[in-house]
């Protein structure tokens, strides 16, 4: 017998004799929940030299950002009154002909898109007239009502791209993808025209689940043909009522739409931060549910490998210890993860050295790295039967494209060497270096960069409102296609700029990128940071002059 000082029921602490026997399910046995010391020693990882730099914004150009906000949104009100007034012309939608009937969209709920991003909406939405590669061609748009209407003017650019997901390098018009993809599209045709369960089961999507089941070193696997409602529509096949979800603060929109469909209670934690977490772990299985008081059915910490707007790394090894110490489920969406971390190109699990059955529920998806679409649940094959039957995605979404299929298993088995080539060892090695040396030039340059050494995700912070369309305007006019973000995709002050590495991009292109992003940085003022470059980033110009330069 031994005493466990971590009981908890009903809200109250207590000392209790229990024997080694008996079930333990997410930290319940016998209506008690256990808090389970697990030793850091058993969490074996590969400690990586990085390091993570989230530098605060100075304090005047915080305040000019709020300002900024402020003005705009008062210029935004008068501009509403005016257009009343005067009868300027309004090109928002309006609803018509509905008299009698509650309206279904508010006008005032446009009041952002007319009077904010109406302003420089020529930075998003560009249309691309080529594949994503290192490079890519824009076409041109011109507006003759201040940006109400873009035109397309048949005219295009040639730019380095910097935006695109496409890691690898793998969405490609020519190679061995891309031919074996065209000879799958003869033979089955572009679409399936059946769910999985009907007649949608093709055998390439059973030689697909088997290889990235493979890949990842798990016992089963299921493809999705959407990323997006890989994790929209599994989760609550997973959870409901009486459960609860810790999600991270910055989680992607499909993650946090799965939650609320689960019907789970949510609490969310701090940024990567894993004190956070611990606490707010320990109190919930402490209080139990609300008003209830009963001990949770399931807990499911939900996180992803890589964050696409922060550019961070995934504390595994920390959340791994969390999980296997109060018994709860763990759930890794490896979306910009997979094939883009990790010297076998295996995301998080392989970038930290780990075992990837301590991941409960592995997810990731096919549309960047693999330069494909879709996604997929990887983990146990009683998880994969439950899936197979009780999942959305699977029992009403049509079949992944068959060519689509085929891209994917010809990129896995690139990245994996069974193409008999070293083609896919290349470019993650590629990609490696890509990242590494962009970063550290950022850092010299004296740019405020958010994120992990090693994540091909750079987020280049801009603040100010006003630089969100200049920054974006400026690198087009020298070809340089990026991708500018702002509120409310992030907080108010922190608007940025985020660009993507690949294994596309050769030294020399990145050298004249960094050229173009000083040049654009120079005119708007935008060398934030204050650090000395040693507490940035633990990259040393030493190390990248070891590193191979792989053309």
């Amino acid at each position: 017998m031994a005493f466990d000082e971590g009981v908890v029921r009903n809200g109250d602490v207590k000392k209790r004799k229990h024997h080694n026997q008996g079930a333990v399910a997410n930290g319940i046995r016998n209506g008690h929940t256990i808090c389970k010391q697990v030793p850091t020693s058993k969490v074996k990882y590969t400690k990586k030299k990085s390091c993570e730099s989230f530098e605060e914004a100075p304090m005047l150009i915080a305040i000019v950002t709020y300002m900024a906000y402020a003005l705009l949104v008062v210029v935004g009100h008068v501009r509403d009154f005016l257009r009343k007034l005067c009868g300027e012309k309004n090109s928002a939608a309006k609803e018509f002909g509905n008299k009698g009937f509650v309206p279904l969209y508010s006008d005032f709920e446009s009041f952002y898109t007319r009077n904010l991003y109406r302003r420089i909406r020529d930075c998003w939405n560009r249309p691309i007239c080529s594949t994503p590669g290192g490079w890519f061609d824009i076409m041109e748009r011109t507006s003759s009502d201040y940006n109400w209407h873009l035109d397309v003017t048949g005219k295009s650019s040639r730019c380095i791209n910097l935006g695109s997901y496409n890691y690898l390098g793998f969405a490609e018009d020519s190679g061995t993808c891309a031919e074996a993809s065209q000879e799958t599209l003869i033979k089955y045709g572009a679409g399936v025209c059946s769910t999985r369960q009907e007649l949608g089961n093709l055998d390439i999507h059973i030689e697909l689940e088997k290889l990235v089941a493979q890949f990842l070193g798990l016992e089963s696997a299921m493809v999705f043909g959407m990323g997006f409602a890989t994790n929209a529509l599994n989760i609550p096949a997973l959870l409901g009522k009486g459960c609860l979800i810790l999600s991270d603060e910055l989680n992607h929109a499909s993650l946090v739409l799965g939650c609320r469909l689960s019907g789970a209670s949510i609490k969310t934690f701090k940024h990567n931060d894993m004190k956070s977490l611990e606490n707010v772990l320990r109190n919930s299985i402490i209080d139990g549910e609300p008003g209830t008081y009963r001990p949770w059915k399931k807990i499911l910490i939900i996180v992803e490998g890589i964050y696409s707007m922060e550019g961070s790394i995934a504390n595994l090894p920390e959340l791994v210890r969390l999980k296997k110490k109060y018994n709860a489920y763990l759930y890794l969406d490896e979306a910009h993860s997979i094939g883009a971390l990790g010297p076998n190109g295996r995301g998080v699990v392989d970038y930290y050295g780990m075992d990837p059955r301590d991941v409960d529920i592995m997810m990731g998806t096919f549309t960047k790295s693999f330069g494909a679409a879709g996604g997929y649940i990887a983990g146990t094959k009683e998880l994969i039967a439950h899936l197979k039957f009780h999942s959305h995605s699977s029992v009403y979404a049509i079949s992944m494209s068959p060519p689509v299929a085929q891209q994917i298993i010809s990129s896995m088995q690139c990245i994996m060497g069974l193409d008999g080539t070293n083609t896919g060892r290349h470019r993650l090695r590629q990609l490696a270096w890509n990242t590494r040396y962009f970063r550290r030039r950022l850092h010299e340059m004296g740019f405020l960069i958010y994120g992990s050494d090693d994540s091909p995700v750079v987020p280049l912070m801009l603040y100010m409102p006003a630089k969100i369309g200049a920054f974006g305007r400026e690198c087009l006019k020298r070809n340089l296609g990026v991708v500018v973000v702002g509120f409310p995709a992030t907080t108010i002050i922190e608007s940025r700029a985020r660009f993507c590495l690949s294994a596309a991009h050769t030294k020399e292109m990145l050298d004249q990128a960094l050229e173009m992003i000083e040049e654009a940085g120079t005119v708007l003022h935008l060398r934030y940071s204050r650090l000395p470059l040693e507490k940035k980033t633990a990259i040393t110009s030493h190390e990248l002059e070891e590193m191979p330069v792989l053309e």
